[in-house]
């Protein structure tokens, strides 16, 4: 029982021993192998997982900096275009890249990354060229799609192996650039070894196709609502100029000169033109009207009325009655063929660029509206549309200036007549009232005709044969009037006033006392009238019945301004016809103011003055 039933340190230890010194062999190899198997794998996936984490990193960078660029470029995407361009060949190792745009019918270079100058150079010799199937671009713009060769050497299609050759690239991919749906470029890498490109890559093509896509977009978005700004502004210009105008025109009514000066200068101002010219049309000959800005010797030409040739500018404008446009003068036939006016237009003024518009009432040439530019540069639409409106209003301020001068003569006529017609019907007045007394009526007569004539002061003579009696004054200076009194009868000179009067029986009228040649030989009437009275202008009016002078009136200013002749032939002249009659009347009366005269009796009296009564000076 104690044999049996005891432990047998012997066998104990044998079997302990025996147990645990073969399972700690078999596990320790089996793991070890394991553990370097799995250390292995993780390690290379740590690796792979670092490259695929730097490939993004440097991808996102590399968008990130397109997107950059995107945001601070809105107005030029070839920035963009560059650095996709460098990015491409830096991310996908490839041996060059480059960067088309596609306008519908060709491809135009836009950038490129990799090429030496050669390869720049043979690149660019390729180009601008249809899409079509001979390049990858060109199959990327026509599909819509990626399209990737690769092997240019074995594709039978492929027309660019020239370029192939000098570059030394065997595949290639492009992407397609599409707006919309619509192809405008395209991005397309090249390698060196003959191989597909992986999806990853074509994938980051895409992305910065579509980056490029967003550029352009932000571009023409840009530049659409610039243009946009611009029409608006350029109108806003537009429609303050012509309120202009027509602010002149409103406060200028019967002056022309400051309405078409205003015209040309908003007219150069916003079509940013040297000179203009305002030119009027009749019987086939142009005169300038008005003028700016216009070199001088070219400004006394055009002042001068002319025949423009057929060929010139204005002969065009007169031929065809339509807007006349030529970007180089110097290119054109009438200076080419040495026209005349031609010739001076250019070597006067040295305009290069002109543009003149016909001015039409109704559809009657009546003048044309030109501005010029000193250098080669044509005038766009909307300046030629401004330079037209303008020229219609300038025919609308030309006529309302006619119609508004010819209301306001018309008006001065009918108020100068009914001032004629009241001074009349006062001397009517005083002669009813004063039946047999010439001195009221002399009286009325001479203020009458020295108001309505805006004179100074005036003189009324009767005729005694060769000689004139001062029979009344109004407003006369102290010293004339008193010469006069003293000597109140004349033998005039013949190249006085009265002296013309009493050899034509017509109108006398002297502008300038001072310059006649009776003053400067110092004939005594002259002189007194020009040193005692301070005359300057005289006006004097003979006093008829039926042709025989009976007297004469004349008037004085004592400004070296002429009198208006209008005024002159108008009252005087009607004071004259009118009462000439009824003063001859009055003046065969026994009695005047101061009593009578017996008659004086002269030899060798003057036919046209017959012996009339003396008369005393009033």
């Amino acid at each position: 029982m104690s044999l049996k039933g005891a432990k047998s340190p012997t066998r104990g230890r044998k079997l302990r021993s025996t147990g645990t010194k073969a399972r700690p062999r078999v596990s320790r190899g089996r793991n070890a192998f394991d553990l370097e198997r799995q250390l292995e794998v993780r390690t290379r996936e740590l690796a792979e997982a670092r490259e695929d984490f730097a490939e993004v990193l440097e991808q996102q960078t590399a968008t990130s900096e397109v997107l950059r660029l995107i945001s601070g470029s809105p107005t030029d995407v070839q920035p963009v275009f560059d650095t996709i361009a460098e990015s491409a060949v830096r991310l996908r190792g490839g041996q060059f890249s480059f960067v088309v745009r596609f306008d519908g019918d060709l491809l135009h270079f836009a950038s490129c990354h990799g090429l030496s100058a050669q390869g720049l150079e043979a690149l660019r010799r390729v180009l601008p060229r249809p899409a079509g199937e001979d390049t990858a671009v060109g199959r990327a713009i026509l599909h819509r799609a990626v399209a990737q060769i690769p092997d240019v050497q074995a594709d039978p299609a492929y027309g660019t192996l020239g370029l192939a050759q000098t570059v030394t690239y065997r595949s290639i991919v492009a992407v397609p650039l599409l707006l919309d749906g619509n192809p405008i470029g395209a991005i397309a890498v090249a390698r060196a070894d003959a191989e597909q490109f992986p999806e990853r890559q074509i994938a980051l093509l895409q992305t910065f196709a579509d980056q490029a896509v967003i550029a352009i977009g932000n571009v023409r978005l840009f530049d659409a609502e610039q243009q946009r700004t611009h029409e608006l502004s350029e109108a806003l210009e537009q429609q303050t100029a012509t309120s202009e105008v027509l602010k002149v025109i409103s406060s200028s009514l019967g002056e022309l000169e400051p309405v078409l000066q205003s015209m040309l200068a908003n007219a150069m101002r916003i079509c940013d033109a040297k000179f203009g010219i305002m030119f009027e049309y009749s019987d086939g000959t142009y005169r300038s009207l008005s003028s700016l800005g216009v070199p001088q010797q070219y400004d006394e030409h055009c002042r001068q009325k002319r025949v423009w040739g057929p060929d010139t500018l204005l002969g065009q404008v007169a031929r065809t009655k339509k807007t006349v446009h030529i970007a180089d003068v110097r290119s054109d036939r009438a200076y080419l063929e040495r026209d005349p006016n031609r010739v001076a237009s250019v070597e006067l003024s040295g305009q290069r660029t002109a543009i003149c518009v016909p001015m039409l009432k109704g559809n009657e040439l009546v003048g044309a509206f030109g501005i010029f530019r000193q250098e080669v540069r044509p005038f766009t639409d909307k300046q030629i549309e401004l330079v037209t409106n303008f020229a219609a209003q300038a025919v609308i301020a030309i006529e309302n200036t006619r119609l508004l001068n010819e209301l306001r003569h018309r008006t001065d006529d009918l108020s100068e007549a009914l001032e004629q017609q009241t001074a009349t019907s006062e001397v009517l007045g005083v002669i009813s009232r004063s039946p047999g007394e010439l001195a009221p009526v002399f009286q009325t007569i001479l203020a009458n005709a020295t108001r309505i004539c805006e004179a100074k002061f005036g003189n009324l003579f009767l005729c005694e044969g060769d000689e004139f009696r001062l029979v009344a004054m109004h407003g006369a200076p102290t010293a004339w009037a008193e010469r006069w009194r003293r000597e109140p009868v004349i033998r005039p000179g013949p190249g006085t006033g009265l002296g013309r009067v009493a050899r034509t029986k017509e109108l006398v009228h002297i502008a300038d006392l001072t310059k006649e040649q009776a003053y400067i030989e110092r004939d005594p009437l002259f002189v007194g009238q020009v040193e005692l009275a301070s005359g300057r202008t005289l006006l004097v009016v003979p006093m008829l019945k039926e042709n025989e002078l009976i007297g004469a009136i004349g008037i004085f200013r004592q400004r070296g301004r002429g009198l208006p002749m209008g005024c002159g032939i108008r009252v005087v002249a009607r004071i004259q016809g009118v009462h000439a009659a009824r003063t001859s009347a009055a003046c065969t009366r026994p009695r005047i103011a101061c009593g009578t005269r017996r008659t004086r009796t002269r030899n060798g009296a003057n036919p046209r003055c017959p012996r009339r009564p003396g008369f005393h000076l009033v």
